[in-house]
């Protein structure tokens, strides 16, 4: 049943914000006490403390809204998933995206080690952007003259990292949107491109360099696909908060790094075959309701995300509770006004958050033009896709 959203950004935002300072503050002592003696000592410790946060958000989707994920993927992907570093490509179509992901990086055993590239804003969002940063996501102004630098040196740094990590990119550059979706099309019919109906234009340079960075220790790309069926409303962080469910499909489709050319514009041109192929994907969905050309798999629903969160949820109430006995602060005014500054401050975190994660303000990237092969022509199914492994 829905909940109003009131009754629970509040509780739920002081429970997560606490015990991400907790988290955030574990982490910067780590990083400055144990990472100048060992990286991936602190690598090593730093996915496990991660996940005591992250986690929450987990059993925020499956526990707390009930949100439903419906795999498709062979049974050989699914057994190397969380057991090889790879890089994740997919469309992004929904609000939640980032958060489908950790629930995939979850159910593999890989959540604290699951990375992504980000606009340079993330990093500013509190406890949860700390994080982020504290667990080396890289963050992007989205201007390739200042980004190429920082996405290569962020790329190389993961050259030794001691456990099996996912990288997320987002080639679209921006979420998913009728008004994007009617830009691209505008965008692709002036400058001679294929014109997309499902999915935004790829832009290549990030992946042309994290392919090219990457291929000597990454083996796979995990080509992901998110579609919502007909039937189910939009995923979003405020139903999250209300309780309201939604289902999600994911298709997932591993390729062997091996398998990409070695040349920066035919890598370019892979990537764009792959939403060549994503939008055809899209095309069946839209017409099947699901993605039928593979497996539907049940990966559960594991409990250890609600158990942290019990777990956190006891530890701040006999906090309270020991603070209450222990001090004044509820009996002057001085105390209840600081109280409730801090319950305000908590309410607009959560706002920006909720905000923050809305499809309709995230900013359209900019994209650089393809060499033309089409005039203004619907994407091709028939056209050479990625070979499937």
């Amino acid at each position: 049943m829905a909940i109003p959203a009131a009754l629970v950004i509040l509780p739920l935002g002081v429970l997560f914000f606490v015990s991400g300072l907790v988290v955030n503050l574990i982490q910067a002592t780590c990083f400055v006490l144990i990472r100048p003696l060992t990286k991936n000592g602190y690598r090593r410790i730093n996915r496990l403390v991660a996940e005591l946060l992250w986690l929450e958000l987990v059993w925020l989707v499956d526990w707390w809204a009930g949100v439903k994920i419906k795999v498709y993927a062979d049974r050989e992907t699914l057994k190397l998933m969380g057991k090889e570093h790879a890089l994740v490509v997919s469309n992004h179509r929904s609000d939640i995206d980032w958060l489908v992901g950790w629930i995939l990086a979850q159910r593999s055993g890989c959540l604290g080690s699951t990375l992504a590239v980000m606009k340079k804003s993330s990093k500013f969002l509190p406890v949860l952007g700390w994080s982020m940063w504290f667990s080396e996501y890289l963050f992007l102004e989205r201007s390739w003259a200042k980004d190429e630098i920082t996405l290569k040196s962020g790329l190389l740094r993961l050259k030794d990292f001691p456990l099996p990590f996912w990288l997320a990119l987002f080639v679209e550059g921006t979420r998913f949107t009728e008004a994007k979706l009617l830009a691209a099309k505008e965008y692709a019919i002036a400058n001679g491109l294929p014109v997309p109906r499902n999915v935004l234009i790829p832009r290549t340079k990030g992946f042309v360099s994290a392919v090219g960075h990457m291929r000597s220790f990454v083996p796979a790309i995990y080509d992901v696909t998110v579609a919502i069926p007909k039937s189910s409303p939009p995923p979003t962080m405020l139903r999250l908060f209300k309780g309201q469910p939604s289902v999600v499909h994911v298709h997932i489709k591993r390729h062997s790094m091996k398998e990409l050319p070695e040349t920066e514009d035919a890598i370019a041109q892979w990537c764009r075959d792959m939403f060549v192929a994503k939008d055809a994907l899209m095309d069946k969905h839209v017409a099947e309701d699901a993605f039928n050309n593979e497996e539907l798999q049940d990966l559960g629903r594991p409990i250890k995300s609600l158990l942290v969160t019990i777990s956190w949820t006891c530890l701040l109430i006999l906090g309270s509770l020991k603070l209450l006995q222990g001090s004044a602060l509820l009996s002057s005014w001085k105390g209840r006004t600081f109280s409730a500054s801090c319950l305000a401050i908590v309410t607009v975190l959560m706002q920006i958050l909720i905000r923050f994660s809305q499809s309709e303000r995230s900013t359209p990237a900019k994209v650089t033009p393809a060499k033309p092969k089409t005039t203004g022509e619907p994407l091709n199914p028939r056209r050479q896709q990625p070979k499937q492994n």
